[in-house]
């Protein structure tokens, strides 16, 4: 592996680079929802009962505990990123918006974690897949995956636009 390349992991570069394309696109993504005027009715769904902590469990064992399942450089090639950086954002996340918290419904029933919500949106960025890709793992609805992704763009872009939304200078467009 290079060590200039963008996804390297001694790469601080690599991350903030990696953090402006996610900034752009998320900005992109959102004034287009905003210019689409949505003619679908929503009805409700059959719910169906999941195993939300079990996979709250299961992802903090795989990814996120003390000795994981699976290393550091096994989560930067998933994520796209370093666990480090992927527990910033989550953080500012969740002090920046309830959303991102566990929480429970009106019916009692327990939520999503911070954790799961952020897998949630940064997953399918990494892989370029479906909103539902990961359903069977974090126990998650297309619908909560894709209010999870676009939360996560609105609020990433209002978090950090001032400091990594810039002009790119003369080393950025070398580097693109």
């Amino acid at each position: 592996m290079q060590s200039n390349s963008w996804w390297s992991s001694s790469s601080e570069e690599g991350e903030i680079f990696y953090a402006n394309v996610v900034l752009t696109a998320a900005k992109i993504i959102m004034e287009e929802e905003e210019e689409e005027v949505s003619s679908e009715i929503h009805t409700r769904q059959q719910r169906i009962n999941r195993d939300r902590g079990g996979a709250h469990e299961k992802l903090v064992n795989d990814y996120f505990s003390d000795a994981p399942l699976y290393n550091a450089e096994i989560f930067r090639r998933r994520f796209r990123m370093s666990r480090r950086l992927f527990t910033r954002i989550a953080d500012d996340l969740a002090g920046f918006d309830p959303f991102f918290t566990l929480r429970y419904d009106a019916r009692g029933a327990r939520g999503f974690t911070t954790l799961q919500k952020c897998t949630a949106a940064i997953r399918p960025l990494a892989y370029g897949t479906v909103a539902d890709a990961l359903d069977e793992y974090l126990q998650m609805s297309e619908r909560t995956t894709r209010e999870c992704l676009y939360r996560f763009f609105g609020n990433v872009v209002k978090l950090y636009s001032k400091k990594y939304l810039r002009k790119p200078n003369a080393y950025d467009v070398q580097q693109l």
